[in-house]
Formats: structure tokens, sequence, C-alpha cells
């Protein structure tokens, strides 16, 4: 027994292997260069090696001097070594002070072509900028005009021209998609020396949900990955990557269920999201197929335990992770859909209700036993099947804490909460942000909240937490699925972690109460006594109430 205990142990000790026999890559990938690397593409060199690029930050904590696009190269996508900055200076057209941000690499023809938002050409205006090289390690030079030049936004400013990526598709045309929150993702016709945008840009993507796009074709369909949420929120950050596809790299793209990206009420097959370990932050990605045809996935990530690069604030410290990239059923996911690798984590297993727990559950005929209000609203009412409450004037996010927050003591173990809400809050408006939902709450200052709720224009489904740290609070929030026109089912399915106690929360919504997506894991402490309840806030005007048909837990 000792001996078998002792092989053990040493097999342990062993590099993992892939199924080609490499050694597997282990989260961050940069770490032995790098404690941030934000932004990553990888693309393979004539030689056969790999090479990586990051956005300008300082690489190690300390440091605080930014590179200009750090590069790295590596044999066999686990073991990195850095190789120099793509560049010393800005281009020309880049006002003083401006950075460089989320590389995209692809040979055309003989060169090697690099996009690269430059965040500042004048006062708020920004620029994909363009740089050839004849290796992939440089020297690179920047062409004198950049790519895509500063866009003038209607109402006055400019849209954020942020986050090429670059596509050739089989008959030889070469398309640029670029855009963020600030103007939607747009695609336009390149040059056929791809360095410069020509014709009329088509939108493929909303405004104020979606940045970072990266597009591959794959079985005659364009899949366009987009992330969504915040980046850069330190321990609280929901970034995560969502997909929809087309027959035609001009879109329109329409996810799983058919909801295309373009609309206000967007869709977006779910590709990694936060999951409950240490990764937070899972977004930005790019995609590298290994010489053996499997798909890997490169994104930044934030550990919640080190969410910033010189603590306790700072940059937000965003290393380089990398993924096997699965397709199931025409559609990819990171590790069969238990997302970033690095931990034990609760999204491996979707979970499926079990049996009503009747003791804990309200139809709400009237108000049942059980329930507390924080700071009570007496415009809440209950009767002929529904709870509705109109929206608050109010919230709960920051030093605020002035939203009602309605509770009730949930079942112990693994369980599921649901209820179907109807919220009209119309179409493309700005209503910002009434929102309203489910709420696993420990106090005003430690809560994960999922909600429908209007964001300017769009209408989302958000999954936000609030926590301290470091003597303020953190806010941020995930996106996860869709909500319905007027009607949404939302879930929280709750489980303990058993490797450490913490109370795990995913997200679940649904437009017809049938089919769900499930979508990103907040925790809140192991010393945590959260309860759940429903909450309806955000702001008064225009007036719009929420009506719960009711909250069921189920045994999960």
């Amino acid at each position: 027994m000792r001996r078998l205990v002792a092989a053990v142990a040493a097999l342990l000790l062993l590099p993992a292997l892939t199924a080609a026999g490499r050694p597997r890559p282990q989260n961050p990938v940069s770490a032995s260069f790098a404690d941030t690397f934000a932004d990553p593409v990888i693309v393979r060199g004539d030689d056969g090696l790999y090479y990586a690029y990051g956005t300008s930050d300082p690489l190690r904590e300390g440091e605080r001097t930014p590179h200009r696009i750090p590069m790295a190269r590596s044999a066999d996508l686990a073991n990195w070594k850095y190789v120099g900055d793509a560049f010393t200076g800005l281009p020309a057209f880049a006002a003083e002070g401006a950075s460089l941000w989320a590389p995209d690499v692809r040979k055309i023809g003989k060169r090697w072509v690099m996009y690269v938002t430059v965040t500042e050409t004048s006062p708020g205006a920004s620029a994909i900028g363009v740089a050839t090289a004849p290796t992939p390690t440089g020297p690179w030079t920047f062409t004198a005009e950049p790519a895509v030049p500063p866009r003038a936004a209607p109402g006055g400013g400019w849209w954020w021209t942020f986050d090429p990526s670059q596509l050739t598709t089989p008959d030889g045309r070469k398309y640029l998609y670029y855009g963020s929150y600030f103007g939607g993702i747009w695609v336009s016709e390149l040059t056929a020396d791809g360095l410069r945008i020509t014709g009329t840009p088509t939108r493929v993507a909303i405004d104020n949900k979606f940045e970072g796009a990266y597009v591959v074709r794959r079985d005659g369909f364009y899949y366009l990955f987009a992330s969504s949420a915040n980046c850069c929120a330190g321990p609280t950050t929901g970034y995560s990557v969502s997909v929809g596809r087309s027959r035609s790299p001009l879109g329109p793209f329409t996810d799983r269920d058919g909801l295309r990206l373009d609309v206000s009420r967007a869709g977006g097959t779910p590709v990694i999201a936060p999951n409950g370990n240490r990764w937070v932050g899972t977004g930005h990605n790019g995609l590298i197929t290994d010489r053996s045809g499997q798909d890997w996935f490169v994104y930044h990530a934030i550990d919640r335990d080190d969410p910033y690069l010189d603590e306790p604030f700072g940059i937000n410290e965003r290393p380089m992770l990398l993924d096997r990239l699965d397709w199931i059923g025409g559609w990819p996911t990171v590790n069969r859909g238990a997302w970033a690798s690095g931990g034990p984590s609760g999204t491996a297993v979707t979970p499926s209700p079990g049996r009503l727990l009747r003791q804990y559950s309200d139809e709400f005929g009237t108000l049942g036993a059980g329930w507390d209000f924080v700071r009570p609203d007496p415009a809440v009412t209950t009767g002929s099947g529904a709870l509705r409450w109109p929206v608050q004037g109010a919230d709960l996010t920051g030093t605020s804490n002035n939203a009602g927050v309605l509770l009730r003591d949930p079942p112990a173990g693994s369980w599921i909460a649901e209820t179907k809400l109807t919220l009209p809050l119309g179409e493309d408006s700005v209503r910002n942000y009434q929102q309203a939902g489910l709420i696993a709450y420990a106090n005003d200052d430690l809560f994960a909240r999922l909600s429908a709720v209007a964001i300017w224009n769009t209408r989302q489904v958000e999954f936000g937490k609030e926590m301290p740290y470091a003597g303020a609070l953190s806010y941020g929030g995930t996106i996860a699925g869709t909500p319905g026109l007027e009607t949404t089912w939302l879930r929280l399915a709750h489980r303990v972690d058993p490797a450490n106690g913490e109370h795990e929360y995913r997200a679940g919504v649904s437009r017809d109460g049938k089919r769900w997506t499930w979508g990103g894991v907040w925790t809140l402490p192991a010393d945590s006594s959260p309860r759940v309840g429903l909450v309806a806030h955000g702001g008064a005007e225009p007036a719009v109430t929420a009506s719960f048909d009711y909250l069921r837990f189920y045994r999960w």
C-alpha cells in the first residue's frame, strides 16, 4: 500500500499531458513571465512556434512602467518566455500619453500585420492603428494613418474604436471587426493589403453590451465571440464571453435560441463566465488551433484573492489563461461547460430542480409567514397570485443602501430558487437602471443580485455582486442570458463548496419557463448567512411595476 501511495504521489507531481503527449497548459500560463497580460491573442509562426501578444501594462507588480504590447513565445502552449515589446513609441497620429490596447496579429501575404487600439488621437477620440513586420516578433512599423480612424458619434463625442479582430474568408476577402460599449461592434471590409477599411461598415452587435470581438469560421458558419459586463472591477469583475453565429461575416449573428446580437434584448450563447473558483473576469478572448487540430481558448481573468497589480488598488491584474475549447452541437464552450480551470467549481453539472420545497415557497395569494422586509415599502401588494412592487427610485450598490429588500430564510444544503417576473421595460428607450429580480443577501454591502434590468438602450439580465474589499466597496456584474419581452423566469442555484464552505450561487434565465440558460457564479463567504428574496429598484421614473408570480424553492 505504501508503494502504491508513493507511486500515485509521484504521478501527481508530473506535468499534466495533452492527448498529443505535450505538457497541458496550467493556468495562468503567463505566470513565468508576467503577473498581468490582458486582452491576449496567440498566433502560430512559420517556424511552428506560438506567439502571444497582450495589452500595454507593466508585466510585474512594482514595475509600474507599461510595456507597449508585450510579446511571448512558446513551443507547446504551456511554457512561455517573454521576448520583448512590439513598440518603443506611438504611431504618428497618436496623442501624447495614448496607450496601445488589445492587439490582433495575422499573417497577410508575406508579412505579419498587427491591429491595435490607439486609445487617444485627440481628446476622447480613439482609433485602430496598424503595423507590419517580417516576423511575429518584429521589427514592427506603424503605418502613417490608422486602419480605422476616429468615428464621431451622432449625439456628440466619439464612438469607442477599440478591440480589433481580423478575418479572411475562403474567397480571400478581408474584414476587420472593431468597437466597444459606446457605439457597439462593427465590421468593415479591408483593402487587399489589410491596411485600411473600405466601404460601408455594418453593426453586428448592440452597444452597451458587447466589446472584444473575435470571429472564426467553422463548418460554414462565422462565429462572433464577444465579451460583456465590466472588465476591471477587481474582485467583483464579471467579464464573460458569449457567442452568436451567421452564414455571412456581415451577420446577422444569432445565438443558440435564434436571438440576434444587434438588438435591444440581445442574445448570446455563453462560452465562459466566472464559475466559482479563483478566477473572475473571464473575458476578451482569442482562439488558437494546435498542431493536432485541438482548439484552445486564450483569454484573461482576475484572481479574486489577488485582483490588483499593486495592492490594494491600481491596475487590475489580468494574467493570460488558456483552456480547451469544445464544440458541442455546433456551439463552443470552454472545458465542456466547466469553464476556467484552476480549482474546483460548481458549473460542470447543469443545475436541475428536484422536488418542490413547499414550506419555503410562496405563491403570493397573500404574503405568507416567514418574510422580513429590510426598509419596508408600503406600495408592495399581494393578491390574485402575484406580488406587485412599483420599482423604487433607490439602490443597494455603493453607499446608497436605500432600497427595500424582501427576504426569507432559504433551505439548508443545495437548492434552486425560482421566480416568474413581469417587468414591462419597453424597448430601446433609456430608463437607467430600473430592475427587479432575486437576491442572496447577507447585508447591504454583501449580496448577489440577479435582475432583469434596463441599461441605457438595452434590456439585459445582470448577475451582480457587492462586497467589501480593502476598506472600500467593490461591485461588478456578469451577464446571464436574455430577458423576455415583458416576462422573464429567473433562478438562483445554491450549493456549499465542500472545499472551503463558501456559498456558491449560479444564475439561470429563461424566456418561457422551459428552456434555461445558465450563466456565471458568485460566491459569498462561508461565515455569512445569506437570506434570499426579491428586489425592485433603480429608478422611479418612468413608472413601472414589477410583478412576481411566485417564489419557489426546489431541492437541487
